[in-house]
């Protein structure tokens, strides 16, 4: 490249790329309207199951112990053990569950994190600048 010639490129060079520029930015800017709601209300979702995941594992806990104090505290013709393996079984499997909805959810929040960063980004490209002046 010659010293003489100019890296710099005119507005007009430019101007093709700041059009297509504000149109994704509008074109983000209309996706994150449509997907924050819904994403808002996966959300949602998620945290009041895994409310109602934590009430399940502590009723299960409760009826076992209360089964387990049936069984040592009388002598039943049957086996009561069977019965609490079978909820204790259960109660792994809504841990399991509720770890999944967790890391769902933490993936989730990312994902709004994200989303909402570059929305933050586009807006500021948009904006004018709001830097005083060099003197």
């Amino acid at each position: 490249m010659d010293d003489t010639e100019s890296t710099n490129t005119s507005f007009d060079d430019r101007s093709d790329d700041f059009y297509d520029s504000a149109s994704r930015n509008a074109l983000s800017a209309g996706m994150m309207g449509f997907f924050k709601p819904a994403i808002e209300q996966l959300d949602e979702r998620v945290r009041s199951t895994r409310v109602t995941q934590m009430q399940l594992k502590q009723q299960i806990e409760s009826l076992a112990e209360d089964l387990c104090k049936i069984s040592d505290g009388q002598n039943m013709p049957f086996d009561l053990d069977v019965y609490v393996k079978k909820l204790m079984n259960a109660k792994r499997r809504v841990m399991l569950v509720n770890n999944i909805l967790q890391n769902a959810q933490e993936r989730l929040n990312r994902v709004h994190q994200n989303v909402a960063k570059e929305t933050a980004k586009k807006k500021a490209l948009l904006e004018p600048n709001t830097l005083p002046p060099l003197d």
